[in-house]
């Protein structure tokens, strides 16, 4: 399988070379040049599978430069009960009578979502650099759990340094310290004073100077990485299955989104082959997902605009993994792609509503919904009191929308993206109780704090890697 970019459809190499590098050099993403997908009898032989093989006959297609027995190894070595806590990996567990499930992907180091495909990319990291002789510098950027999640799945790992973007004082206070807390030699945290988009933009503008990039080793673990949206695409297929549906029939899927990675991934799932019928963008204030399904018009927030909510992994103006979507929207046009996006850059809403890909954004499944914060409160103390479980306030935006768009019959599976410790606050807020977290974070956000704060500038950020890598 190559890869392209969904800008120029300029061949970007095998999978083993998009892992590592990220952006493609255009500044687009890396698109595989197509989409296989499974028959009706070849879905039916994945039922029963255990995670780890499961993931193989998902990604093999995709994977083609990586022996079959290494990417097997790879994969029974991320996919382990003593990594997520069961055999099941991603347990789903059903809402009483509700028609909704709830689709744990939460259990990993992190405790959140984003372990299910970072764990996968720090073995494959390591893998890859040790059969090319190479070390990468990953540079990200995280509105709240991305970081934690890169941070943990690369501890320890020689020929990797993680240099994480964050937003300065807009995590939640677990969050910052899961991060903050850690006193490692190659994992380097840094505050920058601004938004999420801020430091997306940043990791961006690094990765388009192409010689301090090669200068400097420069990769990414963002959900912009082909890698971790691949990986992501797994839990999809093993919900489907675990529903026990008959053949053919559809199940429906509710997804907190900001950068619109995870929900993407279930529409590559669909695109595949799975039978996914609606994929339920759940957004909260910062809502221009919403806008988009709703009224065709993607228009991205400066960040004076983007809110701080009580879901602050979502607070988010710029989805970046909406390209891919687009690209395939446009039937891999990638001048069509570069064209919207240069209407994104200049701060133009892309307006497709009375174009003729209309008809197929309509039929592609997508619905949205939104939330409040008085809405995250309701959603968090009704699914307690209702269903005796406790949920995080990105889970209650999933769950609220996903509720408002069930269709009678069909299993709407909820993704569940953090445990409810990660945000006790708003939680607290909502049950009047704090949650329970696991025995080795308690007390984490008394421990020392090892960050550097940077202004929003991508020359103050270039000096500080050009000072740390020598």
């Amino acid at each position: 399988m190559k890869y392209v970019s969904t800008r120029s459809q300029t061949d970007l190499g095998s999978f083993c070379d998009v892992l590592l590098s990220g952006l493609a050099p255009d500044g687009g993403l890396a698109m595989p040049a197509f989409i296989p997908t499974f028959s009706a009898a070849e879905l039916e032989a994945l039922r029963g599978l255990s995670y780890p093989d499961l993931a193989y006959a998902v990604m093999r297609p995709f994977i083609s430069d990586i022996p079959e027995a290494d990417l097997r190894a790879l994969l029974h070595a991320t996919y382990r009960a003593e990594v997520f806590g069961s055999p099941d990996i991603t347990p789903l567990t059903p809402l009483g009578e509700s028609g909704l499930y709830l689709l744990e992907l939460s259990n990993g180091p992190s405790l959140a979502f984003k372990d299910m495909a970072m764990q996968f990319m720090g073995h494959a990291f390591e893998y890859v650099l040790e059969k090319r002789d190479q070390r990468v510098n990953i540079l990200g950027a995280t509105s709240g759990d991305t970081g934690s999640a890169a941070e943990y799945a690369m501890l320890g790992k020689a020929r990797v340094n993680v240099f994480m973007l964050s937003p300065q004082g807009r995590m939640s206070a677990f969050q910052q310290a899961q991060m903050y807390s850690l006193n490692e030699p190659n994992i380097f945290n840094i505050a920058i004073e601004g938004v999420f988009d801020d430091c997306q933009d940043l990791v961006k503008e690094v990765n388009a100077d192409a010689e301090f990039k090669a200068k400097y080793h420069i990769g990414a673990v963002n959900s912009i990485n082909w890698g971790r949206v691949l990986a992501q695409a797994v839990y999809y297929f093993r919900a489907y299955f675990a529903l026990g549906l008959p053949a053919d029939a559809e199940a429906d899927f509710s997804v907190p989104s900001g950068n619109f990675g995870n929900v993407f991934a279930g529409y590559l799932a669909k695109r595949m082959g799975l039978p996914v019928g609606q994929l339920i963008v759940a957004s909260n204030e910062n809502d221009v997902l919403h806008e988009f399904f709703t009224t065709g018009s993607y228009h991205v927030r400066p960040a004076a605009r983007v809110a701080v909510t009580s879901s602050p992994s979502m607070d988010i103006g710029k989805a970046s993994n909406f390209e891919r979507y687009l690209y395939l929207i446009a039937g891999a046009d990638a001048v069509q792609t570069a064209g919207w996006w240069d209407e994104v850059g200049a701060g133009r809403p892309v307006e497709l509503r009375d174009t003729a890909h209309w008809p197929e954004i309509q039929s592609s499944g997508f619905r949205a919904g939104k939330s409040t914060h008085a809405d995250r409160l309701a959603t968090i103390r009704r699914v307690d009191e209702q269903f005796g479980r406790l949920i995080d306030p990105h889970t209650a935006d999933g769950v609220l929308a996903g509720e408002g768009f069930r269709r009678s019959g069909v299993p709407m599976v909820c993704l569940e993206t953090a445990l409810p410790a990660k945000f006790e606050e708003t939680v607290r807020e909502a049950v009047g109780r704090v949650p329970e977290r696991p025995t080795r974070f308690v007390g984490i956000e008394s421990k020392e704090r090892f960050c550097d704060v940077l202004p929003n500038d991508a020359a103050a950020l270039k000096a500080y890697l050009a000072a740390k890598l020598g």
